[in-house]
């Protein structure tokens, strides 16, 4: 039996995904053309406003409309010849608009497709800068032949390329392309590009910075050359447009003139170690040249060493090997070489002929110079100031730390010893003078007297006198029948000497029966000597 539910079911699926693949692809149609529409909408505004306000000029709705598509292409950095003469020196601010558009499309129709994979944002990419660089080639070939030369292959190329760099720059945190690039690429080299990215930043801050100080201090011949070249509203105007169209590429070539190469408009060089004057086009942005050299110009090449050193300060902390650190700062320094050298090739380019062609910033020496400032300082600050890695130890060396323990110890223990030596003479000092002669009288055949028994007794500097350290039995005499004479040397004057260096006798007096080896005794205590005399 036929389930109708299912078959509605079906159905409303297959519809849904017929919905949802149509939305799909009228997001990514106005994704591609927003920016060619809006884009060229931009420059033929601009011309019909110039053409409308200008002396002398014919307005035409169809002839703005009709120069407006190689403005456009010129926008886009494709170079155009008209009447013969190339035109490669264009100007970058459409271009940096041109980024802008395709960088917001691309974002507008990430959100709402909800692309949030690498994967997504490819197909999105790859459609406009697809529809860029067809647009572009199809309006190359239809201009060929009427007074426009526009070569067919960089009139897609070129589009495309900016394109998808300004589609990319649209969708790297939506669509994941970041967190892509963190998992697959390497650390060190991520925090290289970052640090790459900076130095960039800097250097054009720095050019920046130098073409405005020269356009300040040359305000009177820039508004001569306005007065000169433009006279009236409308060609004011219109020349004002064109200055600031220009603007960024003056940046790049004050960034040139840091850096050390320089730049050069036909036979007019400048760098801050030569200058070779001559004419220049009466454009009010170019006032900011200097006339004459001066002395202090080398003093500007400190910027793009103070870049440099910026750089190591950034990636010191990078890794604790040295080596590792170097790699981080040759991909700075690689990816501000690779930046300047795309951005000084488009600055310029062909300007007709005639002594102003061409127009040079001198990419390739530029891109050398910049991997010089940035890399050598760079990298010094992050060899020496980063941390170092703890080496072990070689096997069977003492560490230095545990010698000067040794030492230390060895010190410390010296003068112990030398403390404990002056105490034990203070306490045998006193131990001498408290010491005195015990007196036994013994009941047997003799009286007895012994003297500091169970001491040592040293015989000082005065005549019989004897000083006990207690520690061994030094001398002990016996008077009355029996004397223990050890050390041999008496007890007369001395110097000093132990009793116990000489060779030691043990001599008993005994009346009746001679003289007889003393027996191995301890000698009476003080109690048992006095007896119940003593009591």
């Amino acid at each position: 039996m036929l389930d109708l539910d299912a078959v509605e079911r079906s159905q409303r699926d297959v519809d849904e995904s017929a919905v949802s693949r149509l939305t799909r692809f009228r997001v990514l149609a106005l994704a591609a053309t927003a920016p060619l529409v809006t884009g060229y909408a931009a420059v033929a505004a601009v011309l019909a406003l110039v053409t409308a306000v200008a002396p002398l000029t014919h307005f035409s709705t169809a002839g703005v409309l009709g120069a407006a598509l190689p403005g456009w292409l010129a926008a886009h950095q494709v170079p155009v010849g008209i009447g013969g003469f190339e035109f490669g020196a264009l100007p970058l601010l459409p271009t940096l608009l041109v980024l802008f558009l395709a960088a917001r499309a691309a974002a507008g129709a990430a959100d709402r497709l909800g692309y949030t994979s690498p994967r997504e944002a490819g197909h999105l990419i790859g459609a406009i800068a697809l529809t860029h660089g067809v647009c572009a080639l199809v309006v190359a070939l239809v201009y060929t032949g009427r007074n426009v030369d526009v070569d067919p292959l960089a009139a897609f190329y070129y589009p495309a390329l900016l394109a998808v760099i300004g589609a990319t720059a649209g969708v790297p945190w939506r669509c994941g392309l970041v967190d892509a690039l963190a998992r697959r690429a390497d650390a060190v080299a991520v925090r290289g590009l970052a640090a790459g990215a900076v130095a960039v930043a800097l250097l054009l801050v720095a050019g920046a910075a130098v073409f405005t100080f020269g356009l300040l201090t040359s305000t009177g011949t820039a508004r001569d050359l306005f007065a000169t070249a433009a006279p009236g509203a409308g060609s004011g105007l219109g020349m004002l447009l064109l200055c600031l169209g220009y603007l960024p590429n003056a940046v790049i070539a004050g960034t040139s003139f840091v850096a050390g190469p320089g730049f050069a408009l036909g036979e007019v060089a400048f760098s801050p170690v030569e200058l070779e004057a001559g004419p220049v086009p009466a454009l009010p942005l170019l006032a900011a040249l200097p006339e004459e050299q001066a002395s202090w110009w080398p003093a500007l090449c400190l910027l793009p060493l103070a870049v440099g050193v910026l750089v190591g300060r950034r990636l010191r902390y990078v890794a604790d090997d040295p080596v590792t650190r170097m790699r981080a700062v040759a991909v700075a320094a690689g990816a501000v070489a690779l930046t300047f050298a795309v951005l000084a090739g488009s600055a310029g380019g062909r300007l007709g002929v005639g002594p102003f062609d061409p127009v040079t910033m001198r990419a390739a020496a530029v891109s050398v110079a910049l991997v010089l400032w940035i890399g050598v300082p760079a990298a010094a600050v992050a060899w020496f100031t980063g941390p170092r890695p703890l080496h072990d130890p070689i096997p069977g060396l003492i560490p230095a730390d545990e010698d000067d323990e040794g030492e230390e110890d060895e010190e410390s223990e010296g003068e112990t010893r030398a403390g404990e030596r002056a105490d034990g003479g203070e306490t045998s000092e006193d131990a001498s003078a408290v010491t005195g002669t015990e007196e036994r009288v013994d009941g047997g055949d003799g009286e007895g007297m012994v003297t500091g028994a169970g001491e040592r007794a040293d015989v000082g500097m005065g005549a019989g006198e004897g000083r006990a350290d207690g520690v061994d039995a030094g001398v002990a005499e016996r008077a009355g029948e029996g004397t223990d004479v050890r050390g041999g040397a008496g007890t007369g004057e001395g110097q000093g000497r132990d009793e116990n260096a000489g060779e030691g006798v043990d001599v008993r007096k005994d009346p009746g029966m001679g003289e007889k080896p003393a027996p191995d005794e301890p000698g009476p205590t003080r109690n048992e000597a006095a007896g119940p005399e003593g009591g």
